[in-house]
């Protein structure tokens, strides 16, 4: 059986990833009373007299939702909360796996932006942080803009910023390792949605010198009216020498290829066409702008891709623990573009400098250790921030 068939059949026999265990016993008659009722009066009336006990008093100090539309399932499209139940579920193992962090998968069955929201907004006094996951831009946008407004908890779109803090990580020891520096580096993004957009402004925060982005339409420049607000946005930051024209035009002398877009786009020419050391990141799923071996005989110096079979895995499982993990440990009311930085950094800095190599520019997916250094470098960056404002 190939890997879908397998997943498949083991899908059938778990009948779904996750279950909810009692953290509490009952055995007797006191333990009934102590977990349900009469005892459990008493923890109800002191949230009620204050709400911020609730993170002492139940589990919502170590709970997240994770939640979908199911509008941009993977590589899927839009086939709907219920049939995108196995990634959330997914997720939430990858949550308790690797951050110790609770999570619970949520469908929301409508594609109204404000309904979605509303719906986000009534739930989440249950969480102490919400997880936006497979929703199509650029309706994302809307939906985390909003929500990061009326809520006091922490809101992260991982298809955008988990994306982009792996993507920034990968890149700073990349660049390291080509000799080369951030303020002087060409990036060019293939892919003009919510995880591209996002990699792109974080980038940008990280200090690249020159973006470029390429669309279905080709090079986002200054030029074009733009319907989508988001490539109006990125057309006014990205692009400084206002290049036009399309994919092959964008890499030519550029130092960085990010792929968020489709199979086999990226040609051995292209790659050729960039300059000295050029470092690819073609991670399409499963298949690749340009797959790991052709990028390498075409003349790329680092190659990361989003597949485990291949060096250089870029994969959000090394975000997206750590920093609910961090965020919830100092009860932090959002996660801020500094504690993405800093979780960036944090990724980056667990590839020393004398393992550091071409095939070994980010650590493993499956390093559990990562989520704890992650979770540290956000917690640390709230509290610092917190601090500092009230000083």
């Amino acid at each position: 059986m190939d890997i879908k068939e397998q997943a498949l059949k083991k899908h059938y026999d778990w009948q779904g990833k996750i279950e909810v265990v009692s953290r509490a016993p009952i055995e007797t008659r006191e333990d009934l009373s102590l977990a349900y009722t009469p005892g459990v009066a008493q923890p109800c009336l002191e949230i009620a007299e204050n709400p911020e006990l609730s993170y002492k008093l139940t589990r919502r100090s170590n709970l997240v939702a994770v939640i979908t539309d199911g509008t941009a399932v993977l590589g899927l499209g839009d086939i709907g909360g219920l049939a995108g139940m196995p990634v959330m579920e997914g997720k939430c193992c990858l949550f308790k796996e690797f951050g110790g962090v609770d999570a619970f998968p949520l469908c929301v069955k409508s594609k109204d932006p404000d309904e979605i929201v509303r719906t986000i907004e009534l739930i989440s006094d249950s969480f102490g942080g919400i997880n936006l996951e497979d929703i199509s831009a650029p309706r994302c946008f809307e939906i985390e803009a909003k929500l990061k407004e009326r809520l006091d908890i922490p809101v992260f779109h991982d298809d955008q910023h988990g994306t982009a803090i792996v993507v920034g990580a990968a890149l700073m020891n990349a660049v390291k390792l080509a000799g080369k520096k951030l303020a002087d580096i060409t990036v060019v993004i293939n892919g003009a949605g919510s995880a591209g957009i996002a990699i792109g402004k974080f980038l940008l925060k990280l200090g690249i010198g020159n973006l470029i982005m390429v669309d279905i339409g080709g090079i986002i420049n200054r030029d074009e009216a733009y319907d989508n607000p988001a490539h109006a946005e990125m057309s006014k930051i990205t692009n400084k020498n206002n290049v036009k024209g399309g994919l092959a035009d964008a890499m030519r002398g550029a130092d960085v290829f990010v792929g968020v877009s489709k199979p086999n786009l990226v040609t051995p020419e292209m790659v050729k066409s960039m300059a000295d050391k050029p470092v690819l990141f073609p991670m399409a799923n499963p298949n690749p702008e340009i797959t790991y071996d052709l990028a390498k005989e075409s003349g790329a110096f680092i190659v990361g891709t989003g597949r485990s079979d291949y060096p250089n895995q870029i994969n959000n499982v090394l975000v997206f623990p750590g920093v609910f993990k961090g965020a919830l440990s100092v009860r932090a009311k959002a996660i801020t573009e500094e504690m993405k930085l800093a979780a960036a950094h944090a990724i980056a800095a667990l590839v020393t400098d004398d393992k550091l190599a071409v095939d070994y520019i980010i650590p493993s997916a499956l390093d559990k250790s990562v989520a704890a250094a992650v979770a540290k470098a956000v917690a640390d960056e709230w509290t610092r921030t917190e601090h500092s404002q009230n000083t």
